[in-house]
């Protein structure tokens, strides 16, 4: 018994001088790592995992097998010295701890050496609306309080303006996936820099909200389109970025003029993505409950992101949720719930594979499909 006691009292010793330590590393999680900026090209369902590239060929390249280098759709491929846009898994593999893809856009002999270290991310286009797809463009300034936010504006034909919105870790390269498919249609699309991204101004509060404090950028945007003749506006938001939109269509002075939400892999539930995060930025297990208590605490408003109210219309907007059951950030129970609870007014398409903000990824075309259903109406 008293060897017990003894343990136990050493034990108690061991914690209690570690407390601090514990402590600082919770802050310092909860204020800079865990919501603090991820940084350009690390999207939240993508960050911090590597793999090791076993083979490149002209046509193909060997990585690591995990589930996200197995996630079914296209992606980027990034190295320290460059990278290619990958297609499916294929079936050929000479190992069963690796995974074979084709490169679909690199023209060097062997674009990643082997024993590279490289990543994954949802962003296939690097650079502007004209030099990485060919569609011409004007820069704009949103003017924002004593700052002004950069953005992309692509003209277009309709009255109904898409504003998208670009999630934690990613920048306004992240919706030039889906330029294409809106240009297309001839919907003017502003592509706005938030507080933080490159070349837009510093944020004052270091510490990112999940939406829940972001929105105002979001409202910059809607206002610029506003008062440049946007008789209609559909807020396109993704991860964070679609909670900005559910922010803003619910408490900006000019919600009036949203005519609709697409929010894809929307943060509906800060803790369960907290949580996720603290695993995926490797905090140990004992300090994860704290971590994310602390964040809570000083960053994030309780419960879920609300919904906008009755519009003009007397009918509360539409919304159309672009959600997978395998996201592994945003927990996809939530968009099913807020779909159960609303279905008067949202429309729930799920995509099967698709990491977080990877649906169009996944399956491009029956996205499309589905967003050009939901957008017709608001033409």
């Amino acid at each position: 018994m008293r060897r017990r006691i003894t343990a136990a009292v050493a034990a108690s010793t061991v914690l209690a001088a570690g407390a601090g330590l514990g402590t600082a590393l919770v802050t310092r999680w909860a204020t800079r790592t865990g919501l603090g900026a991820a940084g350009a090209g690390r999207p939240l369902g993508f960050a911090g995992v590597r793999f090791a590239v076993h083979d490149s060929t002209p046509d193909t390249v060997t990585l690591t097998r995990s589930p996200l280098s197995l996630r079914p759709g296209t992606y980027r491929l990034t190295g320290r010295h460059g990278s290619a846009v990958v297609g499916e898994p294929l079936e050929v593999t000479s190992s069963p701890d690796t995974v074979v893809r084709r490169l679909l856009t690199s023209g060097a002999a062997a674009p990643f050496a082997t024993g590279a270290s490289v990543g994954l991310t949802p962003q296939l286009h690097v650079g502007t609306p004209r030099s990485a797809l060919g569609i011409e463009y004007t820069d704009v300034a949103l003017p924002h309080g004593s700052v002004t936010l950069p953005a992309w504006h692509v003209a277009g034909d309709r009255e109904t303006w898409l504003i998208a919105l670009h999630g934690l870790g990613t920048t306004r390269e992240g919706p030039l996936n889906v330029l294409p498919f809106l240009h297309r249609h001839q919907f003017p699309v502003l592509l706005p820099a938030f507080r933080g991204d490159p070349g837009a101004p510093r944020r004052v509060d270091p510490v990112y909200r999940l939406g829940a404090g972001e929105w105002h950028d979001a409202e910059a945007a809607l206002r610029f389109a506003v008062r440049s003749g946007a008789r209609r506006v559909v807020l396109y938001g993704w991860s964070a970025g679609a909670t900005m939109a559910l922010y803003a269509a619910t408490h900006s002075p000019l919600r009036r003029h949203v005519a609709g939400l697409v929010l894809d892999s929307p943060v509906l539930s800060p803790t369960a993505t907290l949580r996720a995060l603290a695993v995926r930025r490797g905090l140990p297990a004992p300090l994860r409950p704290l971590a994310v208590a602390a964040a809570r605490r000083d960053a994030l408003p309780e419960g879920p992101p609300p919904m906008p109210p009755t519009g003009e219309r007397n009918a509360p907007p539409p919304v159309l949720l672009l959600h997978g059951p395998d996201d592994t950030v945003a927990p996809f129970a939530a968009s099913r719930d807020l779909a159960g609870r609303h279905p008067e007014n949202v429309l729930l398409h799920t995509v099967p594979g698709a990491e977080h903000a990877a649906m169009w990824n996944a399956d491009p075309g029956g996205y499309e499909e589905t967003l050009r259903r939901f957008l017709t109406p608001l033409m």
